[in-house]
């Protein structure tokens, strides 16, 4: 593929501008032209091999003086592919990312740092061809450890996160959390975030229903018995979180998160579906979805994607895919106070949730706010 102009780079820069002027504050904002380049430069470099590996890069706008204790470069180097790709190895690692800089010309390499602002402009490639534009958080001492996406950018499909639109509905708190630019995420959101992650990882696909605690009725809507049904509830996530400061969210300085998320997470790989309390409790896996006693099939849903330009519309649950999504709409239909999270093996992610407003089910596509 020769290298030229990438086109939406250009279109996307003006947008993102003016993003980052409206929620910073009074941090760097890179302008179009700035936003233009650094796309451009990421996206040719995601294209190239070295050693035969593809590189993932994060590069963060900001310079030196905003960065805490950076690794600066006694040289500026050009912000090119070329650039990019000698020193992706040296900043794959999480929560590495490359400087860069524009003192009123063009942008240049300054160095890498750990340490980024509130609302700091991040550019991530996630895999050839695949950009995420997102920036940090507002609150630094969220665990989440989640950035706020923008826009993603794959190939020639662009989309631009409409945070507006997806909040002006009722949605479910772990939804607007993903959306809401500038506000902290909560215990319980981040407490999902880090699930739906882990369950996007494993590539199996996979469904985890969240129930009230100490409620029974989500029995109804399961088919017993249940080859793996846990007895007593596993509580090794719940246990964990007690020691979690109030007020804090729980992160990777957590003894033991995360391998209780990645263990809940595997669980969802096993064909069937994971039934966890909202107190994290695991109460059952591999547990098959049926239609309670006296219960209607649901027939329509609103599916919502929180992109610019994607209107909600009216679908049969069969429509966004096979029989986990018909499935987990089901059980929301019949169990309005439980959440269903269901990951596909192509790295699709909804979340279903019952609207009391609208009397319907509402499946929300997120995977575009989970890279």
């Amino acid at each position: 593929m020769a290298q030229g102009a990438y086109p939406p780079a250009h279109s996307v820069a003006a947008t993102v501008e003016q993003h980052f002027r409206r929620h910073n504050g009074g941090g760097p904002v890179p302008d179009a032209q700035a936003v233009e380049r650094i796309v451009d430069a990421a996206f040719w470099a995601s294209l190239r091999r070295d050693e035969g590996r593809a590189p993932k890069i994060s590069l963060a706008y900001l310079p030196p003086s905003a960065a805490g204790r950076a690794l600066v470069l006694e040289r500026r180097l050009p912000l090119d592919p070329a650039t990019l790709t000698r020193l992706a190895p040296a900043a794959e690692r999480p929560g590495i990312h490359l400087g860069v800089w524009s003192d009123g010309g063009e942008p240049y390499v300054w160095g890498a740092t750990r340490t980024l602002p509130p609302f700091c402009f991040v550019l991530e490639v996630v895999q050839a061809g695949l950009l995420v534009i997102k920036h940090r958080r507002a609150d630094p001492a969220d665990g989440g450890g989640k950035f706020g996406n923008v826009a993603v950018l794959e190939g020639d499909d662009v989309k631009v996160v409409d945070a507006q639109g997806v909040l002006s509905l009722p949605c479910p708190d772990f939804v607007s959390s993903l959306v809401a630019f500038e506000a902290p995420t909560g215990r319980r959101e981040s407490v999902l975030l880090q699930l739906a992650l882990s369950m996007r990882a494993h590539h199996h696909g996979g469904s985890l229903l969240v129930v009230p605690h100490g409620s029974e009725e989500w029995r109804e809507s399961i088919l017993w018995p249940v080859m793996y049904a846990v007895a007593p509830p596993f509580w090794g996530l719940a246990e964990l979180l007690q020691a979690v400061p109030a007020g804090r969210s729980p992160g990777g300085e957590t003894p033991g998160f995360r391998a209780a998320i990645e263990a809940i997470g595997g669980l969802t790989a096993v064909d069937g579906a994971t039934v966890l309390s909202d107190e994290w409790h695991v109460l059952a896996f591999g547990a098959k979805i049926g239609r309670r006693a006296g219960s209607v099939p649901v027939e329509r849903l609103t599916l919502i994607e929180p992109i610019v330009g994607r209107p909600p519309v009216a679908v049969h649950p069969a429509e966004l895919g096979g029989t986990r999504h018909l499935s987990a709409a089901q059980f929301v239909h019949e169990q309005h106070d439980a959440l269903a999270l269901v990951a596909s093996q192509d790295g699709q992610f909804t979340v279903f949730a019952w609207s009391e407003s609208a009397g319907i089910v509402r499946g929300y596509r997120v995977e575009a706010l989970l890279l």
